[in-house]
Order: structure tokens, then C-alpha cells, then sequence
């Protein structure tokens, strides 16, 4: 075989090197929706307000806002594309503007599962101004098949008029929702069946929900004392307590017949502690729900000193 000349020998030798040593370049993996195909969804209710956005190829970015919650931010994906760690957010200029420098809004997780991308409110509202203002949320991460980056951008096309409704519907929204009310206590102290300030509070924003949620078929209404009385005393007492509650709920449009009230003195102790047991606990039934997998003290039989 014939001999290369020395200086083709060096070329050869030094692209060979090169290509050893060279960093992976591969192209990133970047999902977005263009122009013609950027939409955003709005749905509300007095329960909850969202903005749904289909990024193709990857999943959906979702802007929810919860009665009596924040404004909070997630990526859902069918397909598990990126590796769990951390991963980048940054607010980039559209390709249509070009010159624009993009904005770091720092480090995020990446979670494993069908919603590898959860952020608060904090993030979620830069993320929303950065949309207003023209520019895309970008979440950047290794992808778990072979660590190339994989890019995935939200687009603010179209997103100023729904963001516009999403405002009035958030303006909208009950105090609270079911998950925070679905187990409450009103706490009383020794010999009271007074409810106080705050307690007026949680029971207005009760029945605020219970009339805004139909499947909302029960609400049971628990007394309970503490030890330190007689037995007759107690039960009187606790009677007492629960009716004042119940009393309550009724007073402000809660159907009667919705209402089941029970007295139980000093039969729950739920802590050594006397103020932890003189108390009335509110519990709520949707329609479907296991009345039977749940006690009289107001709370899951699986954890009754809760």
C-alpha cells in the first residue's frame, strides 16, 4: 500500500484527535408551538381557574389557580422525555425578535412521572409576565435517552386575551377549596360554647363552599369536651357546642336536612392536652364518598388521633 505524504499523514492524525476529543454537539430537542398553531384554553369556575396551552410533540403547559390557593404552574408530558434533576428555566425572545438577550429565571426540578415540571407562585407569575411582555418560558434538561438537551418552550401567542379572562375568573373564586374544608375544628375553651371572631371566619367560608358545591350531600357536626367534667355535664356540653355550630350553618342557608348533629363528650380524646379535646369538628360527604370508613370525632378511621 502506498504511503501517505507526511503532510496528509498530520491532516489525518490531527482530524482523528479532534473528533476523539471533541464535545457531544447534538442538536437539542426543542417543542413549541409556532404561530399558526399557538392556542390557549380557559376554563373557570368559582372552583378553579385554568389556562391550558398544547405544546406538540411534548405535552401541555398549564397555568391553575385553585380557590384558596395561588397561582401555580406545571408541564404535563405523555412521554417521560427528560432526565429527574435539575433542569433550567429562562425567558427567551420569540425568532421573530431576533437580538433580544434572554432572561435566567434560575434552576428548577425535574421530576420523574407525567408532570416532571411543578412551580410556585413566585415562578409562575414571572412566567406570566414574560408572556405578557411577548417573550416565551423556556424549561431546558438532559433528556434521559442519550443526555442531549431537550427544549421546551411556551409560547405567549394568543395568550394576553385569555390571560385577561383567567384575571376575572380568579377575581371569582370561593376563599377556599374542598380539600381545606372538608375536615375543620372549631376549638373552645374550658366551659365555652362561644364561637369566636375567627371561627365565624371559617364557617362563613364553609358555607360559602357548601352552597356553591352541589355534590356536597352531608355535613356532620361533632361536639366534643374534654375530660375534666361529669359525664352528664360533659354530654350536655358537648351537645351544646355542636348545636351552636349547627345552629350556624343553618342560620346563614344551609339546608337543615344536611346537617346531622351528634354529641360525644369526653368518648374521642384526641391529645393529653384538655384544649385539644374541647372542640367541635365540621365534616363534609360528597356524593360517592365512604361515610362508613369514617368516625365520629371527624376524622379517618385510619388515623383517629389526628
Amino acid at each position: 500500500m502506498a504511503r501517505l505524504p507526511a503532510f496528509l499523514r498530520g491532516a489525518v492524525i490531527s482530524s482523528a484527535c479532534a473528533l476523539l476529543v471533541a464535545p457531544n454537539t447534538a442538536q437539542a430537542a426543542t417543542y413549541g408551538a409556532g404561530i399558526e398553531n399557538s392556542q390557549w384554553y380557559l376554563s373557570e369556575s368559582v372552583f378553579e381557574c385554568t389556562l391550558v396551552h398544547q405544546v406538540p410533540g411534548y405535552g401541555r403547559a398549564i397555568f391553575r389557580h385553585r380557590a384558596g390557593e395561588s397561582l401555580s404552574f406545571v408541564l404535563e408530558s405523555e412521554t417521560q422525555l427528560m432526565r429527574p434533576g435539575r433542569g433550567t428555566l429562562a425567558v427567551e425572545a420569540p425568532s421573530w425578535r431576533p437580538g433580544t438577550a434572554p432572561r435566567s429565571l434560575g434552576r428548577v426540578n425535574i421530576e420523574d412521572g407525567r408532570r416532571p415540571v411543578l412551580l410556585d407562585s413566585r415562578k409562575a407569575m414571572i412566567m406570566v409576565q414574560g408572556l405578557l411582555e411577548g417573550m416565551d418560558p423556556t424549561v431546558t434538561r438532559e433528556s434521559w435517552y442519550d443526555g442531549s438537551p431537550v427544549r421546551v418552550k411556551v409560547s405567549n401567542i394568543n395568550f394576553a386575551g385569555q390571560f385577561s379572562g383567567y384575571r376575572s375568573c380568579a377575581s371569582g373564586l370561593l376563599p377556599v377549596n374542598y380539600d381545606q374544608i372538608k375536615r375543620s375544628r372549631i376549638p373552645f375553651a374550658a366551659g365555652s360554647t362561644s364561637l369566636s371572631e375567627g371561627d365565624m371566619r371559617l364557617l362563613d367560608n364553609i358555607i360559602a363552599y357548601v352552597m356553591a358545591d352541589t355534590t356536597v350531600e352531608r355535613i356532620f357536626v361533632d361536639g366534643h369536651t374534654d375530660s375534666s367534667g361529669s359525664r352528664i355535664d360533659n354530654r350536655a356540653l358537648s351537645e351544646e357546642r355542636a348545636n351552636v355550630v349547627a345552629d350556624y350553618l343553618t342560620g346563614k342557608g344551609v339546608d337543615t336536612n344536611m346537617v346531622t348533629v351528634r354529641a360525644h363528650a369526653d368518648q374521642y380524646q384526641v391529645s393529653g392536652r384538655p384544649a385539644d379535646n374541647r372542640r367541635t369538628t365540621i365534616r363534609l360527604q360528597r356524593e360517592g364518598e365512604r361515610p362508613d370508613l369514617q368516625q365520629a370525632n371527624g376524622y379517618d378511621a385510619a388515623s383517629p388521633n389526628s
